[in-house]
């Protein structure tokens, strides 16, 4: 689950869960909205927490870096 689908299940939940005032025979609807907004700040955090690691290891830490040496005019010099 990607942020995306974590927000949009929190909202999903949320407005389930505040705003409905309908009742439905056999299904609370505000217990599923519970649940969808519980379910998405979950996802949300999970994807906060490995946010770092989608980046591949060692990508923010210990990168290697590269380094260009110019020899100038004419080459390296001779030994």
């Amino acid at each position: 689950m990607g942020l995306g689908v974590g927000i949009f299940l929190a909202a999903v939940g949320a407005v389930l869960a505040f705003a409905v005032n309908t009742s439905v025979s056999g299904v609370n609807i505000h217990t599923v909205g519970w649940i969808l907004l519980i379910v998405g700040i979950v996802g949300i955090i999970l994807s906060m927490i490995f946010w770092s690691s989608w980046a591949g290891p060692g990508y923010w830490g210990n990168r290697r870096r590269t380094t260009y040496v110019d020899e100038g005019p004419g080459g390296p010099a001779p030994y």
